[in-house]
């Protein structure tokens, strides 16, 4: 644990507007709990500093991140007169490096205060104020005037705050935030009042990357990439907002410095690119084709923003014995990876560094796994940046929330298992959330399936979400219920098994959908010096050694192999770390030890890549 006090000199005590801003402010992670060593290699004057959206990159940004003011109130006080400390944004504040450590609940609000000058490259333009993630119901502030409103604890928004800047000097931007965490009925994936066993610490307010960018009046906003190699094309919707009539977009796609390709569009049109002979991206070859965005006006670039492609299809088809298979660029690839919760024994939903974001994604790499199933949560844009880079196939889950109805584990059994009836706003929440996911993440080539929902967590109108998230992105393979409930719609059918692997009936289920295990293994190790609590920890099978624990994932391997030949597409072992009291990760929670060798595993995981396992038609 770091013990040692940051002391920030932030330059000036000023007073402008009433805005107090601090000076030798102290910061240090809140002491008590085990840490990553990347916890030490935190800036506090600027922690996470790197560009958070790497898929639509512009030069004229500026990271907020930092120490802000921070209170704690009632939930019908207005703003505070006075803050109550300092927290260190973008940590959520019951992790420890916020500074703060504490719970925050349904019966209280959240309040942030934060001030800046804008930079004199900015003057001139309008200023956009972006938020990666807030959980959950914000409202912002600038200088004291509402600049919008946002619910959702995982997905991106933004406002155009120009119009609420003073025309110089320090401006004030605040928040207010409230969370019911799992007294409310939102999406809020694994986050309990009251953590225990799978359910751990909530998380409140900011936890990731505040920013400013400038843009002309009218800018590129976005764009929508969907690559089809069949047709050897790669088809784009830019965003434009302001734009005029006769507003071009010129967009140019690049293999290194060659251009490949070149369309101009107008202004939020679609136009498609030829990508002649394409490099098509898979785990072993994660080839990256680079894209600009130039929008023209009257021939003249009046904005550019850069952004990044791949070539690949993630689809279905059928084996030489009529089972359904799942295909990366028409073959098949057996998707093996761990259920992946992302949780920081420092950080919570944070990760303390963006090497640390990195190192997860790197170590499932060397362990020889190929894919990695996104659990109950999403991850900032960068960590799907990394997968992309590095070749890792994702399995994106939606958050759950407004839990409570039965589950049926078993594919073919009608009884307990049941949708849950939820109410409007409840439905609303979960639908407009992750229509925004799906729409933020979509440019990522890692993400080759969807997960609408897990085990019954709120699964609602199943047929119905499915059907409209396979409408939605149609280049994609949809897992409507990992685990159940399980009903006849999407294109996977996936059992949950602990823990030992096993798999639904390929001479039932393979004729019309893909047969996967979206869960197994569960193995535990406790760590002595390296778990979150001394007694009372979890796992499904636990162990006193790791030769031990080695044998019995040998096994594992070895059975998977044989249910890949009879119609195993893909599988997901329970879990690449340890978190809070679960104690059934590859590795501990505090990423210091690997609880067996990674070659060790590689070499185990190598045999179950062998194309002559399965033969397509």
């Amino acid at each position: 644990m770091m013990k040692r006090v940051f002391t920030l000199s932030l330059s000036l005590l000023m007073m402008q507007g009433g805005i107090a801003l601090a000076q030798q402010a102290p910061w240090k992670m809140v002491p008590g709990k085990i840490a990553t060593t990347f916890a030490e290699q935190v800036n506090p004057s600027a922690p996470l500093p790197e560009y958070p959206r790497p898929q639509f990159v512009r030069a004229n940004w500026k990271n907020l991140n930092g120490l802000w003011d921070y209170a704690i109130t009632g939930r019908t006080n207005n703003a505070p007169a006075a803050y109550q400390g300092k927290i260190l944004v973008p940590f959520a504040v019951e992790s420890a490096l916020s500074g703060v450590g504490r719970n925050v609940g349904k019966d209280s609000l959240l309040w942030y205060r934060t001030s800046l000058t804008v930079p004199s490259n900015m003057k001139g333009k309008r200023i956009i104020l972006h938020f990666g993630a807030v959980d959950w119901q914000t409202e912002v502030f600038v200088n004291g005037k509402s600049a919008g409103t946002h619910e959702g604890g995982f997905d991106p928004f933004s406002f155009d705050v120009t119009a609420l800047l003073k025309k110089s000097g320090a401006q004030e931007i605040s928040l207010k935030v409230w969370d019911p965490t799992d007294e409310g009925t939102q999406p809020r994936g694994k986050q309990v009042v009251k953590p225990n066993g799978i359910w751990y610490t909530p998380v409140t307010g900011i936890w990731q990357t505040v920013w400013i960018e400038a843009v002309p009046e009218a800018y590129l906003a976005g764009s929508k990439q969907t690559p089809d190699i069949d047709a050897q094309s790669l088809t784009v919707t830019p965003t434009v907002q302001g734009a005029k009539a006769g507003d071009k977009v010129r967009i140019t796609a690049f293999n290194g410095n060659e251009k490949v390709a070149e369309q101009e569009v107008d202004a939020n049109g679609t136009t498609t690119l030829k990508i002649t002979n394409p490099k098509l991206w898979s785990p072993d070859a994660p080839f990256l084709y680079d894209l600009k965005f130039a929008l023209v006006r009257n021939g003249k670039v009046t904005d550019e923003a850069t952004s990044y492609f791949a070539m690949r299809k993630s689809s279905m088809g059928k084996d030489n014995n009529g089972i359904q298979r799942m295909l990366l660029n028409n073959k098949f690839v057996f998707q093996y990876g761990p259920l992946d919760q992302g949780w920081w024994p420092d950080g919570l939903f944070t990760a303390p560094t963006d090497a640390a974001l990195k190192y997860d994604i790197e170590k499932t790499k060397e362990m020889g796994f190929n894919m990695i199933r996104k659990h109950i949560k999403v991850e900032p844009a960068r960590w799907y940046y990394y997968c992309d880079k590095m070749g890792m196939l994702v399995w994106q889950d939606m958050p759950s929330g407004d839990l409570g109805n039965g589950w049926e584990p078993r594919p073919g059994i009608v009884g307990r298992g049941t949708d849950q009836k939820r109410d409007a706003a409840s439905e609303g929440y979960y639908r407009k959330e992750w229509e925004i996911i799906m729409n933020t993440l979509h440019n990522f080539p890692s993400i080759v399936v969807w997960v609408p929902f897990n085990e019954a967590w709120g699964q609602f109108k199943t047929v119905e979400i499915t059907e409209w998230t396979m409408k939605k992105d149609p280049s994609r393979l949809i897992n409507s219920a990992s685990g159940g409930n399980f009903y006849n719609t999407g294109h996977i059918i996936d059992l949950h098994n602990y823990p030992e692997p096993a798999m639904p009936d390929p001479a039932i289920y393979g004729d019309t959908r893909a047969i996967v295990l979206g869960e197994f293994g569960g193995l535990g190790l406790p760590v002595d010096g390296h778990v979150w609590q001394q007694k009372n920890n979890w796992g499904y099978q636990s162990f006193k050694t790791p030769e031990d624990l080695l044998k019995r994932y040998s096994a594992f391997t070895d059975r998977l192999e044989t249910l890949i030949k009879q119609g195993l597409s893909a599988a997901v072992y329970t879990q690449t770390t340890d978190v809070e009291v679960e104690i059934n990760g590859l590795m501990t929670y505090d990423r210091k030890v690997m609880k067996n060798p990674e070659s060790s595993l590689f070499k185990l995981h190598s045999k179950l890549y062998a194309p002559s396992l399965v033969v397509i038609k």
